[in-house]
């Protein structure tokens, strides 16, 4: 009798053990794989709060990361995710404006006059209407900005700068594409596309007289060797937008959706912290390297530019928009 009991409790034991094992491996197996796909490289930055953000969300999925564009092209994560072979990626602004003109406002200069600016946007009611305008016309979800630091202008001349009229002439290195073009005669300069790679040289021969780009690059680049002064223009905070395939993003709960809403806030906002105070790091470094740093006129600058950018693209812009964007406090 005691015998027939051990032999059937071991037989229901291992039964049990093979059940919860089904079971976990059917929860393993539920929980889906989400690919992620950047053009930024895995020593940027950024990459700490991606992987902050997965880290979090580690129990609802796993989070499986390609840089530096190794799984698509730069430029072709969206069309990826439109056709759902891709499920996260960290997306262009100007990439969304290709498909949609009435987004080539939320890439134009001076729109984000700081990092809270741009936050608080995001977070109104114009900036939801161009979340779900990505979600009614390209199928897809978009999360949260993530900001990489504000371009300002580094020159070689020690020209005073304070209103654009004073860039007038000056050949200011944009990358090349209409789009960085337009944005250089915005400033009020003359625009002159030169290769990243090829920068340095063209600034120390005088090829060109000065570069726009984040202050961090200008520092870890050398640029600051070239040149004689940095003007904080803040002409353009440059930021990406967390994006999720309309599939993948169907498939989660509403409570996992709401809880990848707020680590998203909780490791972006965390990351933006970082590259204000390397920003103001490189400010003190470029100083005690004898760079002059300072303001110019931003109110000069920053009707000179919008005005530009309403004559060339104004007509596609939703009737308003920029006015609530700017009157944003």
């Amino acid at each position: 009798m005691d015998g027939k009991f051990t032999r059937r409790s071991a037989i229901g034991s291992v039964l049990g053990a093979i059940a919860i094992a089904a079971m976990q491996s059917a929860r393993a197996q539920a929980k889906p794989k989400l690919r992620f796909s950047s053009a930024f490289t895995e020593s940027d930055l950024r990459t700490e709060a991606y992987k902050a953000f997965s880290s979090a969300m580690a129990a609802d999925f796993d989070f499986e990361p390609y840089y530096g564009n190794v799984l698509f092209k730069q430029g072709t994560e969206l069309v990826a995710l439109q056709r759902e072979n891709l499920e996260l990626c960290n997306l262009a602004p100007a990439d969304i404006s290709k498909q949609i003109p009435a987004w080539s406002l939320m890439t134009s200069a001076y729109l984000f006059r700081n990092y809270d600016h741009l936050r608080k946007t995001w977070q109104s009611d114009v900036g939801q209407e161009f979340i779900k305008m990505a979600r009614d016309q390209l199928g897809i979800e978009l999360i949260r900005p993530v900001y990489f630091g504000a371009r300002q202008v580094n020159l070689k001349p020690p020209k005073k700068i304070s209103t654009p009229a004073d860039l007038a002439g000056i050949k200011l290195r944009m990358p090349p594409g209409e789009f960085w073009q337009f944005l250089g005669e915005s400033l009020g300069a003359s625009p002159t596309p030169v290769a990243y790679a090829e920068l340095y040289t063209a600034l120390q021969s005088g090829a060109v007289d000065g570069q726009d780009n984040p202050l961090v690059a200008g520092r870890s680049m050398k640029f600051y060797e070239v040149t004689s002064q940095f003007v904080l223009t803040n002409h353009v905070l440059g930021y990406d937008m967390l994006a999720v395939s309309k599939k993948t993003w169907a498939n989660l709960k509403p409570e996992q959706q709401t809880r990848l809403r707020a680590e998203a806030d909780k490791a972006f906002d965390a990351s933006a912290a970082k590259y204000i105070a390397q920003e103001q790091e490189a400010i003190e470094f470029f100083k005690k390297e004898g760079k002059q740093v300072y303001e110019p006129d931003q109110n000069a600058f920053r009707s000179f530019a919008q005005k530009r950018y309403i004559e060339k693209y104004g007509k596609d812009w939703p009737k308003g928009a920029l006015e609530r964007i700017n009157a944003i406090a």
